[in-house]
């Protein structure tokens, strides 16, 4: 079973929303971001059954009620679609300062058509799965269709919405109409979706999943929920949604203990040296690049070029910058600039705290990594993490078998 952090953060307008982030007790792979539906809040029993699912899977998720819900400051009167897509937002911030980025985002209801709408705020979002949602946030109005003459002539009215009275004003109907074509939206979403839906949901109608799907791009993909109701009040049809949605979602995620390693694409990785009769500089040669080498003058090189020291060093120092940027850029950090720089030594043992021997010496390369950027103090660490997981570093640590085989000429 996971355990529940909750805090409560700052929106946009300087209230305090209150958030949940269930954890498991093992490895977290992937953190996700739950939008609910209209009116609810994050303690309503779909939300706490699919995060128990996802903990299951070693999926973080967190809740937040939305303004003026649940244990959340502000005047829900005064909220509209916009503001909820807004306070998604700011979660996903949230979420990214105090642990990582959320990789996956997942909506119920008008929750479902405000992840679709905040995913495009949210770069590091690469899976969202929407539950019984409507594809236009305006389906919301069929609930207070009565009420509407009402609220357009006096600016607000209190309409019943699952037996409790909440206040719809003017602007949330403004706001309704000013929202951009959900379909076009979904169109442009250049993330994987899962649609899930219920065949028999009263609320919003297997029609919008239909829209949804239709208007969104591969990959895509549908699961149907036969015999569920619309808030999934039976327990089985919820885990079922968590662990579908982890299973699916599982192709499309980078997990936080991944280094993004890439292998040579190219068709001869071999490198070529060659040394003539006198001095030491070396002709080089990589693919089509060609390159030198040398020694100092104290040792009879001519310092026409790097040494052999100089390329592992760059060789280092070159891995780690790409892998700390491609990170970044696909966790959606705000890194500008990332330099590194490597200086080699010979050292003795002894003077190593995490070496099995002291009576050797060894090699110390010192990596100095510079970030430059908007980043917590949390990103900034974690990035360093994963600049020890660079291929070459690892490379490194490894044992290396080095063969050497005779060419005759």
């Amino acid at each position: 079973m996971p355990h529940s952090d909750r805090f409560t953060f700052e929106n946009a307008h300087g209230q305090q929303l209150a958030a949940r982030l269930d954890v498991p007790d093992g490895e977290i792979r992937a953190y996700a971001l739950f939008a609910h539906c209209f009116t609810c809040s994050k303690d309503l029993h779909v939300v706490r059954r699919v995060a128990n699912a996802l903990s299951a899977c070693g999926i973080a998720m967190m809740g937040v009620d939305f303004t003026g819900l649940g244990q959340s400051e502000g005047d829900f009167s005064r909220t509209t679609f916009s503001t909820t897509v807004d306070d998604l937002v700011r979660a996903a911030d949230v979420l990214a300062a105090r642990h990582e980025a959320p990789q996956i985002l997942i909506g119920h209801s008008l929750g479902g058509a405000a992840v679709l709408a905040a995913a495009r705020e949210i770069p590091s979002a690469r899976a969202v799965a929407t539950i019984n949602a409507p594809c236009d946030p305006g389906h919301v109005r069929h609930l207070f269709v009565d009420a509407e003459p009402e609220i357009v002539e006096r600016g607000e009215a209190v309409v019943d919405l699952g037996g409790r009275p909440f206040c719809i004003r003017r602007q949330f109907l403004h706001d309704l109409d000013s929202q951009e074509a959900m379909q076009a939206r979904i169109r442009q979403l250049d993330r994987a979706l899962l649609v899930f839906h219920s065949p028999v949901d009263q609320t919003v109608g297997i029609e919008q999943a239909r829209h949804i799907y239709d208007a969104a791009r591969h990959p895509k993909s549908f699961v149907s929920l036969d015999g569920a109701d619309h808030l999934l009040t039976n327990p089985n049809d919820a885990r079922y949604v968590g662990n579908v949605l982890a299973a699916w979602a599982e192709r499309f995620l980078d997990s936080p203990e991944e280094t993004p390693e890439t292998e040579p694409d190219y068709a001869n990785p071999m490198v070529t040296a060659r040394t003539g009769p006198t001095g030491f500089r070396t002709e080089l040669t990589a693919r089509d690049f060609e390159l030198a080498a040398d020694e100092p003058s104290s040792v009879g090189g001519t310092e026409t070029a790097p040494t052999p020291y100089d390329y592992l060093g760059m060789a280092l120092a070159a891995c780690t910058s790409m892998t700390v940027q491609m990170y970044a850029r696909r966790k959606g950090l705000k890194l500008d600039d990332v330099q590194v720089a490597v200086t080699h030594a010979k050292v003795h043992a002894s003077d190593c705290e995490h070496c099995e021997t002291t009576d050797v010496h060894l090699d110390r390369l010192t990596r100095t990594v510079t970030l430059t950027g908007e980043l917590t103090d949390a990103e900034r660490e974690r990035l360093l993490e994963i600049a020890n997981r660079c291929p070459v570093h690892r490379s490194l640590e490894n044992e290396i078998d080095v063969v050497t085989l005779a060419s005759s000429n």
